[in-house]
């Protein structure tokens, strides 16, 4: 199992609009892809040295495979429509993971 892991931080002044376009909007979009089974939303807890909210939105793909299909045919125009709404209020890094044990 592979993770796809996306870390925003947002300007708290927009993180609950954020949130809900996240989880009405953009996740199920991600979803409809086809290329994930299965994903997760974590807030960090202990911000110490910014004024946003972070999250890490959590994506898992059964195999490095489609998640390449995913960032090869799909990514860029969703993290496009990302940037072009929040813009300037967002900071964000991607990661992946496979799955050990």
């Amino acid at each position: 199992m592979i993770l796809y892991n996306v870390t925003v931080n947002v300007e708290q002044d927009i993180a609950v609009e954020w949130l809900k376009w996240m989880r009405e909007e953009h996740i199920p979009k991600v979803l409809e892809t086809g290329y994930f089974i299965e994903n997760k939303v974590f807030r960090l807890l202990n911000e110490t040295e910014n004024d946003g909210q972070t999250y890490s939105v959590q994506y898992f793909a059964q195999n490095l495979h489609d998640l390449e299909m995913y960032l090869n045919n799909h990514a860029p125009a969703l993290i496009a429509a990302h940037n072009d709404r929040y813009k300037y209020k967002h900071v964000a890094f991607r990661t992946v993971m496979e799955f050990v044990g």
